[in-house]
């Protein structure tokens, strides 16, 4: 995989990109023959013999208790299936989240408390788990003929991805920790008033180079996106993460593993289909063949539904849930 300081193999896709927002068309291109929308799991946490405490039942918890109810928590992955059966609300392609899970007007979607006592958290918005990603494109690679040549793309306001210029603190490089005090007297120290007057902003790095942060991206109208050359095989592969050139090393040498950015936007050099996870979306769309649809919805690894061009998956669009 290679950095593509030329971007323009991805002018198609903003050819066939609304500027509106009022249908998913503001980022997932027009023009296939078939969509499917792959939601993202959700969290489900529980406790053996009791309902999870709400965030304010939680801070009324003695300390002592507290801490024993940590070691207890299961956490497990939840579909949008099992999620709406608790709620008894109603699963269908175009519902949304915080319909799902009931919210109310002034409440928080985020984090829910079902009737049975367990705790849901949403899905990941603009990304995918590793196996998850991996399991989409063992149907993508079927259903193209580049398998081993194509393009991924990655939306470039993603945490430490590119450099910048900026402030160093006081004592040298940037330090982790998992002490909120200690953090917060290392951001404190990042933003101390009175030293960083008085120095220079410096290039700090990020995970990918110099060159390839200062470098042109491909504009598409609701994003800019860094893009890589990426044949679509590598992701069928469950280890792709250990692949991809902006895997965060610095942070794995530290002590900080985690998953690298999974593509915003990944197709084929035929641009037989073209997968999008928009960073505000709960869910990747694929655009492609209906062949290639219909086995994305068999796949039983997979929450997917078909979906129709024009597609509304705005904030309001459920309508069943109402």
């Amino acid at each position: 995989m290679e950095w593509m300081s030329d971007p323009s193999a991805g002018a198609w896709v903003r050819e066939r990109l609304d500027t509106d927002l009022e249908t998913m068309h503001s980022v997932v291109p027009r023009g296939f023959a078939a969509y499917a929308r792959i939601l993202h799991p959700a969290i489900v946490r529980s406790l053996p013999d009791r309902a999870v405490p709400t965030s304010d039942e939680w801070d009324r918890l003695p300390e002592a208790e507290q801490q024993a109810l940590v070691g207890r928590f299961v956490d497990e992955p939840a579909t949008w299936a099992q999620t709406a059966a608790t709620f008894d609300t109603t699963l269908h392609p175009l519902a949304q989240w915080h319909r799902i899970v009931r919210t109310p007007t002034d409440g928080d979607w985020r984090t829910r408390i079902a009737p049975d006592g367990r705790e849901f958290s949403a899905p990941l918005e603009g990304e995918l788990a590793p196996e998850h990603l991996a399991a989409i494109a063992t149907h993508l690679v079927d259903h193209t003929q580049t398998p081993d040549a194509g393009y991924a793309a990655l939306w470039e306001g993603r945490g430490d991805l590119f450099g910048f210029y900026g402030i160093t603190p006081s004592g040298g490089s940037l330090a982790f920790t998992d002490d909120p005090n200690h953090q917060a007297m290392l951001d404190r120290s990042t933003h101390d008033p009175f030293n960083n007057v008085f120095r220079k902003p410096t290039w700090q790095e990020g995970i990918l180079s110099r060159e390839i942060s200062e470098g042109p991206r491909l504009r598409l109208p609701m994003r800019d996106h860094v893009l890589f050359s990426a044949p679509p095989r590598a992701f069928a592969d469950p280890e792709w993460a250990r692949q991809v050139p902006w895997r965060d090393r610095i942070a794995e040498e530290r002590g900080f593993p985690r998953p690298p950015q999974s593509p915003s936007l990944l197709w084929p050099e035929d641009h037989a289909w073209v997968m999008v996870s928009e960073v505000d979306f709960d869910s990747t769309i694929v655009a492609g063949s209906p062949a290639l649809i219909d086995a994305l919805c068999a796949d039983e690894r997979l929450e997917a539904f078909a979906i129709p061009e024009g597609a509304d998956l705005t904030w309001d669009a459920d309508t069943v849930n109402r």
